[in-house]
């Protein structure tokens, strides 16, 4: 039986404040970046009024906080961060840092465009571009799943000593209010243990950190790395299954939707999730079997259990909020690397949809199906709007 809550109406920038707060963390370094920065301004609401106990730093740039964030999780404190966009590309060399060194930082990803020209709607090409810089991924639908996701990151990112991103879009879910559970402190804390690594920057146990590897080390180390990757799936499964136990909520890895005896599989990540359930609602009563792969796990993708809940397509339509030039939509492509040489061969159609915050609506997400339907085509993604 899930635990007493309390409910209220807040946005998605809220909601991850308050994941972070009830996570606990000790240092909070944070740069102000449009559409981020409400997060920033929740948590130092909390400081001043006595309910957050953590250390805020507020650095000269992202490139800082990343910085900042790096040692002090490495001293063995919890570290809670949040960024957007140019702010996370400013952080790109430091990310690959932060893996490398093992430091479980958990950090929310406001996805908006990147420069130039210069905007501010929603687009997942931020965080997608660092798809290779060593950090787990999360997207996530709504403010309730991001506070849950936080909470669920840092218990994932100290398993497996691994930092941790938390992506929302911009407005659609940052900016949008909606009636929003808040678990109680004494569930999470049960939930969520102190943070205690077995190595640490301590003078009293003195080890070696950031030093020069040999070829032979860094191999190995890099392995271990990996090593590490190949857990998080089943870890990511566990945490949210002991969640769902806990509150009675459960956002899954990789969610099928209405996908029973339905021969297309949507399939997006984030906000578009949201509009594309309603699509598939409608064409259900409208007669057609289509159902809707959710991926919230990204990095590492879930090959295993996207063959699973692919099984019996005849036809997968991948909507991607992003663009990789000259390499299309990035989940497009993923998708069609990880069913390569599969026994699930289903026909998988790459569309552009909402690139750059364009509005996509349930009735354009039919229009979609419609037209795939009617062709055969493969290959590239395709733009649509």
């Amino acid at each position: 039986m899930s635990a007493p809550t309390r409910t209220m109406l807040l946005t998605g920038n809220q909601a991850v404040a308050w994941g972070a707060r009830l996570a606990r963390p000790k240092v909070v370094p944070v740069y102000p970046i449009t559409p981020q920065t409400p997060v920033l301004e929740q948590l130092t609401e909390f400081a001043a009024e006595g309910t957050f106990d953590a250390e805020i730093i507020t650095p000269e740039s992202d490139h800082s906080v990343m910085s900042a964030c790096i040692p002090a999780s490495l001293v063995g404190t919890r570290v809670f961060t949040a960024t957007a966009s140019q702010g996370l590309l400013l952080m790109h060399e430091l990310l690959h840092y932060a893996s490398g060194a093992r430091a479980p930082i958990v950090m929310v990803n406001v996805n908006r465009t990147v420069a130039s020209p210069w905007a501010f709607w929603p687009d997942q090409t931020d965080s997608l571009s660092q798809r290779d810089t060593g950090w787990i991924q999360y997207y996530v639908e709504s403010a309730q799943e991001a506070l849950d996701t936080v909470l669920q990151a840092f218990r994932v990112a100290e398993q497996v000593l691994l930092p941790t991103m938390v992506n929302l879009d911009a407005f659609y879910v940052s900016h949008a209010m909606e009636p929003v559970q808040i678990p109680e402190q004494s569930l999470v804390d049960s939930y969520l243990p102190a943070f205690d690594p077995p190595h640490r920057l301590d003078t009293e146990r003195v080890e070696s950190w950031g030093n020069v590897a040999t070829q032979d080390m860094y191999f190995r180390h890099r392995q271990a790395l990996g090593e590490a990757m190949a857990q998080v799936p089943g870890l990511a499964a566990q945490a949210d299954f002991e969640w769902a136990k806990l509150t009675g909520r459960s956002h899954g890895v990789i969610e099928r939707y209405r996908c029973d005896g339905a021969r297309t599989a949507i399939v997006t990540m984030g906000s578009m999730c949201g509009t594309a359930r309603d699509a598939v609602d409608a064409m259900r009563e409208a007669g057609l079997a289509i159902g809707l792969v959710k991926v919230r796990l990204f990095r590492p993708l879930p090959v295993a259990g996207l063959l699973e809940a692919l099984v019996g397509f005849d036809d997968v339509i991948v909507l991607d909020r992003n663009y990789s030039p000259g390499y299309g939509g990035v989940l497009h492509q993923e998708l069609r690397s990880a069913l390569y040489g599969s026994a699930v061969t289903p026909r998988i159609h790459g569309l552009l949809a909402g690139v750059g915050g364009v509005n996509v609506s349930p009735s354009k997400i039919a229009e979609f199906v419609a037209q795939v339907a009617q062709s055969e085509v493969q290959g590239d993604s395709q733009w649509v709007r």
